[in-house]
């Protein structure tokens, strides 16, 4: 492909002025063609392949995940640490209760003694909510594990 040559033009003025023709050259653009669009045509019988994902590791590492220290059971004896009363004074410190509903995030207690809410008031039904994973409730060896202990004859 050869390179097109500049064109030249002549333009003359008015016989009046005595002077040489002025010579105009342009240089033809040249257009690049667009890219070429290829359109894939998938085939829906064939199975993809899958993606490959990163190899990159957790944002958060956990050193164990969390799970509950007691699992709770309508009718257990647990102690809860809360406001109560104890020979008519109202003092705040473990004091026995029974697990009377179970939620898998919140535990229902009832006390036989009144109980005060952290702000004064006192309970009227006796029951407080504690959330299963709280440091407030724990879980009371009740008579029963005694006797089933005493019962318990071991093999050898």
């Amino acid at each position: 492909m050869t390179k097109p040559e500049a064109k030249e033009m002549s333009v003359t003025e008015t016989p009046n002025a005595a002077k040489a023709p002025v010579k105009l050259t342009t240089k033809p653009t040249t257009v690049k063609p667009a890219a070429l669009v290829v359109k894939r045509v998938i085939n829906p019988l064939m199975p993809r392949r899958p993606i490959k994902r990163s190899k990159r590791s957790n944002q958060f590492a956990y050193m164990k995940a969390p799970g509950f220290v007691y699992a709770f059971e309508v009718g257990d004896t647990v102690e809860v640490f809360c406001d109560h009363e104890k020979s008519r004074e109202r003092i705040r410190g473990w004091v026995k209760g029974i697990v009377v509903q179970v939620d898998h995030k919140m535990v229902a207690v009832q006390f036989r003694s009144n109980v005060y809410l952290t702000d004064g008031w006192m309970v009227p039904d006796r029951i407080l909510w504690y959330p299963v994973n709280s440091e407030h409730i724990r879980a009371v060896a009740g008579k029963k594990a005694a006797k089933d202990k005493k019962d318990f004859i071991p093999d050898y």
